[in-house]
């Protein structure tokens, strides 16, 4: 079961208009689709997506490209929004939305329930935790990741035993415990959660009748740590690469960061692995397209450097550099792109100057215009990130400059 209900208010404007696992990441790709190709990966085939926060988006992007699974075989995987069958309120928290769907798990009558959040972007072999989770004969298991000890005050910090079992759990704390052994290193939840069916439809049962956050961290995991045997499952990365790669994409610098990361020479999150893909839905544009190559003083050159470029894009006379451009983006003569996030639809003017910023969906960026050389007249006009990356929100309408006003009525 994947929790995809997060409204993700850091990542406004992004989230406006659809939640947080249905923004698009690298590209091609939505957030969500890195937690459904684990599944895949790892070989799961019945999956319940729980959507709530504006999930039209995310329904879509399903059904398009998700939709795949047969029937026959008793694959599935579906969208669940709230229905309210055990009361008259949406999903209250991450064992609450899994409680509120406890009809539909105990039709099924899976042995053990696998709990996933459809925000983070990693590569995990679920089935290599489930493998941990039988030979400790573990009730729950939850996923951790090393984190160093002075970065571990922004996590839920498990304590372990030498055993691996779970001894202490921490939701943010001043000091945090570190991993016996390892003095500079603390385990921080991945927010994964493998359960033996019975014994946690018991807790949250419990749970339900509690007046409490009805969190899997804050309240179902102590709980259970009382009278089960709940371990610590050590987080194995199939992305391969000297670091481990886990990323919450959660604020608008982290997000544009983890984009700019996919470009670099030697990207610390390798999306060109065939043993283990990516899958999202592909749709039926035509390939990328450069035109443009006048060598002559002030010509035009279409080209794109050190980018990703998805198909149907044409970069017409216009310069692009370290940016991510996705479906249908056009970049017209002169204008140039620089450490942007340019995503479906986006038509970027003659003689832009466009840097740090990210541009949603259908918007089209007049001629002249410039965005991230003044983040002072930006911010009158625009959402700007602490970090300085200028956001401009889905089907947002840019009124021409003065100059570019100036130059239609002159020609």
């Amino acid at each position: 079961m994947i929790l995809a209900g997060g409204k993700g208010e850091r990542l406004h404007p992004l989230t406006l208009h659809r939640a947080k696992p249905a923004v698009p990441f690298g590209g091609i790709y939505r957030i969500i689709d890195f937690t459904l190709s684990n599944c895949i990966n790892s070989g799961i085939r019945k999956i319940a997506v729980l959507t709530q926060y504006k999930s039209m988006s995310l329904d879509k992007h399903l059904r398009l490209g998700w939709n795949f699974f047969s029937g026959e075989l008793n694959e599935y995987i579906i969208s669940v929004p709230p229905q309210q069958r055990v009361g008259d309120k949406w999903y209250q928290g991450t064992a609450d939305a899994i409680y509120q769907n406890i009809y539909m798990i105990e039709k099924d009558a899976p042995d053990h329930l696998l709990i996933l959040a459809g925000d983070h972007i990693y590569k995990m072999d679920y089935s290599e935790m489930f493998r941990f989770h039988r030979e400790q004969k573990a009730d729950a298991t939850v996923a951790a990741i090393e984190v160093p000890l002075e970065q571990a005050k922004a996590f839920g910090v498990i304590e372990v035993d030498d055993h691996s079992r779970i001894v202490g759990f921490e939701e943010k704390p001043k000091k945090p415990r570190h991993l016996p052994g390892k003095p500079k290193v603390a385990f921080a939840s991945m927010g994964i959660y493998l359960f033996n069916t019975r014994t946690i439809l018991d807790h949250l049962k419990f749970d339900a009748l509690r007046d409490t956050s009805h969190d899997f961290g804050m309240n179902i995991i102590p709980q259970m740590m009382k009278g089960s045997r709940v371990c610590a499952y050590n987080f194995i990365d199939e992305n391969r690469k000297e670091a481990k790669y886990w990323r919450d994409v959660g604020t608008i610098d982290a997000y544009w960061e983890a984009n700019m990361d996919l470009v670099s020479v030697d990207p610390l999150l390798n999306l060109y692995d065939n043993a283990w893909s990516i899958r999202t839905y592909q749709p039926q544009y035509p390939p990328a397209k450069f035109v443009f190559a006048q060598e002559e003083k002030g010509g035009r050159l279409g080209i794109a450097l050190d980018s990703i470029v998805a198909h149907g894009c044409i970069v017409s006379g216009g310069r692009v550099q370290n940016s991510v451009l996705s479906h249908n983006v056009r970049v017209n003569s002169y204008a140039d792109v620089r450490g942007s996030v340019l995503m479906e639809n986006v038509d970027i003017g003659r003689r832009c100057r466009i840097q740090n910023a990210i541009i949603d969906k259908d918007v089209t960026i007049p001629p002249n215009t410039e965005i991230g050389y003044n983040i002072e007249r930006d911010r009158k006009r625009f959402h700007v990130s602490p970090g300085g990356i200028v956001v401009i929100g889905k089907g947002t309408e840019i009124p021409e400059s003065r100059e570019a006003v100036l130059d239609r009525v002159m020609a």
